[in-house]
């Protein structure tokens, strides 16, 4: 998959260009205000679209964050496209300062995913997991339990990037996609899964250990 091994993620690119290009244009022309709000523009979108190396805790039986944020939810939901039953979800809201680059919470299979154009509220607001634009994954654990996380665009995120296709055998902290400008990703836990996150608590996507599975 995309950006495994590249300090940018690709998806930064052209709005790197493009303000690198128009920047670079104004100082020729001499437009010093302008060069210095472009030149800040410029250097935000490499900020943005940073794609660091994390160390992935090496024990099999954890499920870590899948994204940097902070965790605005934790509790027992009706989750009814998969489940069919009341499940543990977390969710972790990221701003325009976190690295959006996403991560493979656990080991496993891609059995299904899922697409759903919406609306793009404050991704902070409860409604925003069954209202806004979002994409899922449904995830075969190695023990056979399913686990489901989804990203979800928010107010100013217009676009969700995701790598993998059903089938595919995905690896904890593996690099998955990204969502650009603001967003949250929502995790939904099988019963064997004793999450240990707390509410509020900031999140580092691949490092943090959100629950640990029986």
């Amino acid at each position: 998959m995309p950006n495994q091994n590249q300090p940018i993620a690709r998806e930064g690119y052209p709005f790197i260009c493009l303000f690198g290009f128009i920047t670079l244009v104004f100082a020729l022309l001499g437009w010093t205000l302008m060069t210095l709000l472009l030149l800040a523009l410029t250097l935000f979108s490499v900020y943005f679209f940073r794609n660091p190396e994390r160390v992935i805790p090496a024990a099999d039986n954890l499920v870590v964050a899948p994204a940097d944020g902070k965790v605005i939810f934790v509790g027992d939901v009706d989750e009814e496209r998969y489940f069919k039953q009341r499940v543990t979800k977390v969710s972790i809201f990221m701003s325009v300062f976190n690295v959006h680059v996403n991560r493979v919470p656990c080991h496993g299979r891609v059995v299904d995913m899922y697409y759903n154009k919406g609306q793009f509220l404050n991704a902070s607001y409860d409604k925003a997991s069954s209202v806004n634009e979002q994409s899922g994954i449904l995830l075969e654990m190695d023990n056979g339990e399913r686990i489901l996380f989804v990203q979800i665009a928010g107010l100013i995120a217009r676009r969700i990037v995701t790598y993998p296709l059903i089938g595919d055998l995905l690896k904890r902290g593996e690099r998955y996609g990204l969502i650009r400008f603001g967003s949250r990703v929502d995790i939904y836990f099988p019963k064997c899964v004793d999450v240990s996150v707390t509410l509020g608590e900031k999140t580092v996507a691949g490092e943090t250990v959100l629950g640990t599975i029986s």
